[in-house]
């Protein structure tokens, strides 16, 4: 498989995230590539992108950490704790990673209201530590729609002013927005980089390997639509444009890829797509149901 087929939105298949890892994998072993440093920052936000990736199966997380990468910090997995854990973070500065971030940077009152640890007696705030491990970064992935985005971290009233870590750091980020984002979609995207570089980016810089393809394009009850047969409440195995299904709008590849180790997707299990990975998720893509389902 070449770097083509990757790239190509119509050559979408669940199987190409495990060749692209195993073809990374085939490197290391043989020493035609290095593995890489990787860091990942939970910033605010739920952890939630973190737990998906533990979820990840094609290859699962015991391979990413051992056989692709460094795993050199994550705050929620590592064993090290308190300022131990803030040197390893800080002392990879000056050497070569890739940053993965989940969650928005809280900017109010300079990043206070997200300290996520302390480091030779001062507080870190997550503005602090965005800061100074993205701007010497070789690559930072935003991984979810927080960070990507602001997400729900900064969705009304948005208390702590948080924001996309876009509009915290002066250079391209590669964004995989998703709530939580899918295992593939980052590992995908870290076996391309490892392997070929940068992965071919839309206007919104999403990997188009995966955010190539309206989720109403190729949703299974898309006949449904065509043939204008709707749901008028949950459950009807009909298509639920009409009870608010943010398919139509959003670009994603989960019904091809599905999500639990590929058991099932939302709309497989009779819920509407809500829009998660869209930007302005989810203010703009509210109501998620437009009935009263009491």
């Amino acid at each position: 498989m070449t770097k083509d087929n990757f790239n190509c939105p119509t050559c979408l298949k669940m199987e190409n995230v495990s060749l692209l890892a195993q073809k990374a994998i085939f490197g290391i072993n043989n020493k035609n590539i290095r593995k890489i440093n990787l860091v990942w920052l939970e910033l605010t936000g739920c952890s939630g992108n973190i737990i998906s990736l533990l979820n990840g199966s094609k290859p699962g997380f015991k391979k990413l950490i051992l056989n692709m990468t460094n795993f050199v910090y994550d705050n929620s997995l590592m064993a090290a704790e308190g300022e131990a854990a803030m040197e390893k973070l800080f002392n990879i500065i000056g050497s070569d990673y890739i940053l993965a971030v989940e969650g928005a940077v809280s900017t109010k009152d300079n990043g206070l209201y997200n300290i996520i640890g302390r480091w030779k007696g001062e507080p870190v705030t997550a503005y602090r530590a965005i800061t100074e491990l993205g701007e010497s970064a070789s690559y930072v992935i935003a991984v979810g729609t927080c960070a990507s985005d602001g997400g729900i971290s900064a969705a009304n009233p948005n208390p702590a002013q948080c924001v996309g870590i876009d509009r915290i750091l002066q250079k391209k980020i590669i964004k995989l927005p998703g709530c939580p984002c899918h295992p593939d979609w980052f590992i995908g995207t870290l076996a391309h980089i490892m392997l070929f570089g940068e992965p071919q980016l839309d206007q919104r810089n999403r990997p188009l390997m995966f955010y190539s393809t309206l989720i109403h394009d190729i949703c299974p009850r898309r006949p449904f639509f065509n043939n204008g047969i709707f749901a008028s409440k949950l459950g009807e195995p009909a298509c639920m444009f009409k009870i608010g299904c943010r398919g139509p709008v959003t670009r994603t590849d989960c019904p091809i890829r599905k999500w639990n180790q590929e058991v099932n997707w939302p709309i497989g299990d009779d819920t509407p797509c809500i829009g998660c990975a869209m930007l302005g998720f989810p203010d703009q893509m509210e109501p998620f149901i437009s009935y009263d389902t009491i």
